[in-house]
């Protein structure tokens, strides 16, 4: 039994691990080792039950391939595959040194094509993957609010603050969760029955905005998530969610699919309002 100082702490670890253990574990071991190997970010970003769905097995398979190959539990195992996520974008230095060996010689013409490219594949995945029927549920939770609590944190924090921006401009009460003063707490806690929360966050999630989404379900206020994987732990405390998925042009995220999303949202709201009121 390995000791717990001397198990894998990096995904790298792991996955030789996991591949010196291999030959000596049994058929649905073997089946749970090899599809999270295949897929470490399901496995960083589900639930036990949902893990074990995707790869066939029971969800007392995935505790025990923790527990064999050294682990307390899956939760512990987990952690693992969370960390290799959040380490999966390059901090700014790093993307900016790889635009430069990328070639040929960086300058603002190129970086403009770069990123308008981005943004055009972002916005025509998003028209070409976003179910109608999901948009619409968004849009009806939405108007039938009494007050849309906004909650987006770092990159995401743009999108909320143009909701919270159109939103007044149309007469529809709105919430921006601004953390200032780190109040964000205190701001989300003011969410009350007949209100709705909108989430908006993306890999590797912010967890300010996942723990305000898991509270507001908690205390059943209806969560609306916009995020970028049915993998995304704001699923589990939405009612509905609408999912973007943004290109990036050398590791830089394009926020033109989340942008196009919100104007629609905050324009199809509006109108209901104004219809209802007819």
């Amino acid at each position: 039994m390995t000791g717990e100082a001397d198990l894998p702490r990096d995904f790298e670890s792991l996955k030789a691990h996991l591949g010196a253990a291999h030959a000596g574990l049994p058929k649905r071991l073997k089946q749970a080792a090899d599809f999270a190997l295949s897929h470490p970010d399901e496995v960083a970003l589900g639930t036990v039950a949902t893990i074990a769905e995707k790869a066939g097995v029971q969800p007392s398979t995935l505790v025990r391939l923790a527990q064999t190959i050294g682990y307390g539990g899956f939760s512990d195992m987990q952690s693992v595959f969370r960390a290799r996520l959040r380490a999966g974008w390059p901090d700014y230095h790093t993307r900016l040194e790889a635009l430069k060996a990328a070639g040929p010689e960086p300058h603002p013409g190129l970086h403009l094509h770069g990123f308008s490219q981005a943004a055009i594949a972002s916005i025509e995945r998003l028209g070409a993957t976003l179910d109608p029927h999901r948009l619409d549920a968004a849009v009806e939770l939405l108007a039938a609010a009494d007050t849309i609590h906004l909650v987006g944190a770092r990159r995401a924090f743009p999108v909320t603050a143009y909701l919270a921006y159109a939103f007044a401009k149309m007469g529809v009460r709105a919430q921006l969760v601004d953390h200032v003063g780190e109040m964000g707490s205190e701001q989300i806690a003011a969410a009350r029955p007949g209100d709705v929360v909108l989430v908006v966050s993306y890999a590797p999630y912010t967890r300010s905005t996942v723990d305000h989404a898991a509270a507001a379900a908690a205390a059943g206020i209806p969560v609306l998530a916009i995020t970028d994987s049915a993998f995304s732990p704001l699923v589990r405390s939405a009612r509905a969610w609408l999912e973007v998925a943004e290109a990036d042009y050398g590791a830089f995220r394009s926020l033109a699919a989340s942008f196009a999303l919100a104007m629609a949202l905050a324009v199809s709201v509006g109108e209901k309002r104004e219809g209802g009121r007819g």
